[in-house]
């Protein structure tokens, strides 16, 4: 049995890697269309503060944690999360588990080039992967839009990974995973790119450590300080809101 617990107005899967990935089987299995989310310190701010953005999560199927300062805020708070499920991690072990079930696997996101890139890199790294499709992630309009639906729907993918920006992967997502039919829809951010070897992973020691958000602010300050030093800050008072609110 599934547990869910709530935490600063999002619902969390309280499940292991493995337990995800038989759940995402059970997804491919039943045919029906399934939404997944994963949710670090940046997208719970997000949320706090975006209604849509909180509303699109909680509608999920499945909800992962990528982020140790979460896992540890859980554990404070009384709802200790099994472990941190990351979304590379995860799309890797999907895309492994794909090659060796048969399922059909669409690509949507990013510049073409890199899109192109993943699909030859993947393919090559697994001879039996089915590509259903792949499509980059510039459009422009609700007629391109439709466009886009259209491909992913005609595709019968088993499982669409979505590596365009938030929250506009999850919107996309929320109006037209329904339309589309896919079995398991995953947003994944800047996997691609860190797939490709374009942005480099943080050692283990520092992921164990919950320091892989320093790692990640060190190759690029400029575009990372306000997300991380200042936008970010407002999870520590998230996490006394919500043990204030525990200890009543």
């Amino acid at each position: 049995m599934n547990e869910r617990v709530t935490l600063f107005g999002c619902n969390v899967d309280n499940v292991s890697m493995e337990e995800t990935l038989e759940r995402v089987e059970d997804f491919v299995r039943a045919g029906r269309p399934h939404q997944h989310v994963v949710v670090n310190v940046d997208k719970l701010v997000k949320a706090s503060r975006d209604e849509d953005l909180r509303r699109i999560i909680n509608a999920c199927d499945l909800v992962n944690v990528d982020g140790m300062p979460v896992v540890w805020a859980s554990r404070l708070l009384g709802k200790p999360l099994k472990e941190r499920v990351a979304g590379i991690d995860l799309f890797e072990a999907l895309m492994r588990r794909a090659a060796d079930k048969g399922w059909r696997v669409f690509l949507l996101g990013a510049r073409p080039d890199v899109v192109r890139e993943v699909a030859a890199t993947y393919a090559r790294r697994y001879p039996a992967l089915v590509l259903a499709g792949v499509r980059d992630g510039y459009w422009q309009g609700k007629d391109a839009e439709a466009g886009v639906v259209r491909q992913v729907r005609d595709s019968r993918a088993d499982l669409l990974f979505v590596a365009i920006s938030s929250p506009r992967k999850e919107q996309f997502l929320g109006l037209y995973q329904a339309e589309m039919r896919i079995p398991f829809a995953m947003g994944v951010g800047g996997s691609f790119d860190v797939a490709m070897g374009r942005v480099k992973r943080a050692p283990a020691w520092m992921q164990k450590a919950g320091l892989e958000w320093f790692f990640r602010f060190l190759q690029e300050p400029r575009r990372m300080f306000r997300r991380y030093f200042i936008d970010d800050m407002a999870f520590i008072w998230l996490v006394v809101k919500e043990a204030a609110r525990t200890n009543e």
